[in-house]
Protein backbone atom coordinates (compact mmCIF):
# COMPACT_ATOMS: atom_id res chain seq x y z
CA UNK A 1 0.00 0.00 0.00
CA UNK A 2 1.53 3.67 -1.06
CA UNK A 3 0.40 6.78 -0.48
CA UNK A 4 1.95 10.39 -1.68
CA UNK A 5 2.39 13.22 1.15
CA UNK A 6 4.15 16.02 -0.43
CA UNK A 7 7.17 14.72 -1.98
CA UNK A 8 7.51 11.57 -0.16
CA UNK A 9 5.98 7.89 -0.82
CA UNK A 10 4.98 6.50 2.33
CA UNK A 11 4.41 2.86 1.80
CA UNK A 12 3.10 -0.39 4.01
CA UNK A 13 4.69 -3.46 3.01
CA UNK A 14 5.00 -7.08 4.95
CA UNK A 15 8.81 -8.10 5.12
CA UNK A 16 12.12 -8.18 6.98
CA UNK A 17 13.02 -4.93 7.75
CA UNK A 18 17.06 -6.37 7.68
CA UNK A 19 16.26 -7.10 3.73
CA UNK A 20 15.48 -3.13 2.55
CA UNK A 21 18.36 -1.08 0.98
CA UNK A 22 17.04 1.66 2.30
CA UNK A 23 19.59 4.53 3.82
CA UNK A 24 18.34 3.67 7.64
CA UNK A 25 16.29 1.11 8.79
CA UNK A 26 14.85 1.78 12.25
CA UNK A 27 15.64 -0.35 15.58
CA UNK A 28 12.73 -1.15 18.35
CA UNK A 29 16.00 0.05 20.72
CA UNK A 30 15.59 -0.46 24.80
CA UNK A 31 16.76 2.39 26.57
CA UNK A 32 21.03 0.29 26.72
CA UNK A 33 20.75 -0.10 23.11
CA UNK A 34 21.45 -3.73 23.70
CA UNK A 35 20.67 -5.62 20.61
CA UNK A 36 18.54 -8.59 22.33
CA UNK A 37 15.30 -9.71 20.81
CA UNK A 38 12.75 -8.91 18.33
CA UNK A 39 13.87 -6.56 15.64
CA UNK A 40 16.90 -5.74 17.73
CA UNK A 41 17.79 -9.57 17.85
CA UNK A 42 17.00 -9.36 13.98
CA UNK A 43 19.46 -7.00 13.08
CA UNK A 44 22.39 -7.82 15.45
CA UNK A 45 22.31 -11.13 13.25
CA UNK A 46 22.05 -10.00 10.05
CA UNK A 47 24.28 -6.50 10.48
CA UNK A 48 26.96 -8.13 12.56
CA UNK A 49 28.44 -7.15 16.09
CA UNK A 50 30.08 -3.97 14.74
CA UNK A 51 26.30 -2.71 15.46
CA UNK A 52 26.19 -3.53 19.07
CA UNK A 53 29.89 -2.21 19.86
CA UNK A 54 28.83 0.90 17.99
CA UNK A 55 25.51 1.12 20.29
CA UNK A 56 27.67 0.11 23.74
CA UNK A 57 30.17 3.37 22.63
CA UNK A 58 27.43 5.43 22.91
CA UNK A 59 26.18 3.99 25.70
CA UNK A 60 22.36 4.48 25.35
CA UNK A 61 19.41 6.67 25.50
CA UNK A 62 16.07 7.85 26.79
CA UNK A 63 12.89 6.52 25.90
CA UNK A 64 11.45 8.82 23.25
CA UNK A 65 14.69 9.40 21.48
CA UNK A 66 17.08 7.91 18.84
CA UNK A 67 20.64 7.40 18.09
CA UNK A 68 21.97 6.51 14.61
CA UNK A 69 25.17 3.50 14.06
CA UNK A 70 26.56 2.42 10.77
CA UNK A 71 24.25 -0.71 8.77
CA UNK A 72 27.47 -3.42 9.75
CA UNK A 73 26.31 -5.85 7.37
CA UNK A 74 23.18 -5.24 6.26
CA UNK A 75 21.88 -3.65 3.25
CA UNK A 76 20.66 -0.19 4.93
CA UNK A 77 24.09 1.84 5.38
CA UNK A 78 22.54 2.78 8.82
CA UNK A 79 20.29 1.62 12.06
CA UNK A 80 18.20 4.52 13.62
CA UNK A 81 18.25 3.25 17.31
CA UNK A 82 15.00 4.45 18.26
CA UNK A 83 13.57 4.11 22.18
CA UNK A 84 9.24 3.60 22.37
CA UNK A 85 7.97 3.19 25.35
CA UNK A 86 6.87 0.34 27.05
CA UNK A 87 3.31 0.35 27.82
CA UNK A 88 1.74 1.30 30.99
CA UNK A 89 4.54 3.05 31.50
CA UNK A 90 2.25 6.87 31.40
CA UNK A 91 2.44 9.15 28.48
CA UNK A 92 2.65 6.75 26.26
CA UNK A 93 1.51 7.76 22.85
CA UNK A 94 3.74 11.14 23.64
CA UNK A 95 6.68 9.22 24.13
CA UNK A 96 6.35 7.15 21.29
CA UNK A 97 5.18 10.05 18.97
CA UNK A 98 8.36 11.77 20.29
CA UNK A 99 10.94 8.68 19.34
CA UNK A 100 8.85 8.53 15.73
CA UNK A 101 10.05 12.38 14.93
CA UNK A 102 13.24 11.67 16.62
CA UNK A 103 14.33 8.86 14.15
CA UNK A 104 12.54 11.10 11.14
CA UNK A 105 14.57 14.29 12.08
CA UNK A 106 17.80 11.99 13.20
CA UNK A 107 17.24 11.16 8.90
CA UNK A 108 16.46 14.54 7.60
CA UNK A 109 19.50 15.93 9.59
CA UNK A 110 21.82 13.10 7.54
CA UNK A 111 19.97 14.22 4.13
CA UNK A 112 18.57 10.14 3.94
CA UNK A 113 15.99 9.58 0.98
CA UNK A 114 14.71 6.55 2.29
CA UNK A 115 14.32 4.82 6.02
CA UNK A 116 11.97 2.05 6.96
CA UNK A 117 10.30 1.60 10.65
CA UNK A 118 8.98 -1.49 12.20
CA UNK A 119 6.03 -1.50 14.63
CA UNK A 120 7.92 0.41 17.24
CA UNK A 121 7.37 -0.75 20.94
CA UNK A 122 4.53 -3.26 19.90
CA UNK A 123 6.77 -6.25 20.24
CA UNK A 124 7.97 -7.08 23.99
CA UNK A 125 7.29 -3.53 25.27
CA UNK A 126 3.30 -4.51 24.82
CA UNK A 127 2.01 -1.39 23.25
CA UNK A 128 -0.98 -1.91 21.10
CA UNK A 129 -0.81 -2.33 17.96
CA UNK A 130 -3.68 -0.43 16.74
CA UNK A 131 -2.69 2.00 18.92
CA UNK A 132 0.52 2.34 17.77
CA UNK A 133 -0.01 2.29 14.31
CA UNK A 134 -2.63 5.11 14.82
CA UNK A 135 0.71 7.21 16.72
CA UNK A 136 3.53 6.00 14.03
CA UNK A 137 1.50 7.07 10.67
CA UNK A 138 -0.06 10.36 12.25
CA UNK A 139 3.36 11.42 13.57
CA UNK A 140 4.73 10.62 10.49
CA UNK A 141 2.20 12.23 8.18
CA UNK A 142 1.68 15.20 9.74
CA UNK A 143 5.56 15.67 9.98
CA UNK A 144 6.04 15.25 6.17
CA UNK A 145 2.90 17.26 5.34
CA UNK A 146 5.24 20.35 6.69
CA UNK A 147 6.89 20.06 3.55
CA UNK A 148 10.46 20.34 4.86
CA UNK A 149 11.75 16.84 4.94
CA UNK A 150 14.22 15.71 2.77
CA UNK A 151 13.05 12.08 2.58
CA UNK A 152 11.48 10.69 -0.69
CA UNK A 153 10.62 7.14 0.80
CA UNK A 154 9.42 5.93 4.41
CA UNK A 155 9.01 2.57 4.89
CA UNK A 156 6.40 0.45 7.21
CA UNK A 157 8.13 -2.45 7.44
CA UNK A 158 5.48 -5.19 9.24
CA UNK A 159 6.54 -8.43 9.58
CA UNK A 160 3.64 -10.55 10.45
CA UNK A 161 0.31 -9.78 8.74
CA UNK A 162 -1.89 -8.71 11.62
CA UNK A 163 0.54 -5.96 12.33
CA UNK A 164 0.64 -5.25 8.25
CA UNK A 165 -3.81 -5.53 8.41
CA UNK A 166 -3.84 -3.20 11.27
CA UNK A 167 -1.52 -0.47 9.98
CA UNK A 168 -3.23 -0.75 6.43
CA UNK A 169 -6.36 -0.25 7.81
CA UNK A 170 -5.20 2.78 9.83
CA UNK A 171 -3.40 4.39 6.70
CA UNK A 172 -6.97 4.38 5.63
CA UNK A 173 -8.18 6.11 7.57
CA UNK A 174 -5.45 8.67 7.86
CA UNK A 175 -5.17 9.35 4.03
CA UNK A 176 -8.49 8.31 2.28
CA UNK A 177 -8.12 8.37 -1.67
Amino acid sequence: MRRSIGKTIVELIHADITDLATDAIVNAANEELQLGGGVAGAIRRRGGSAIQRECDDIGGTPVGTAVITTGGNLKARFVIHCVGPRWGEGQEDEKLANAILSALKLADGRQFRSIAFPAISTGIFGFPKDRAAQVILSTTIDYLKQGISKLRRVIFCLYDPSSFDIFKQVMERLTPC
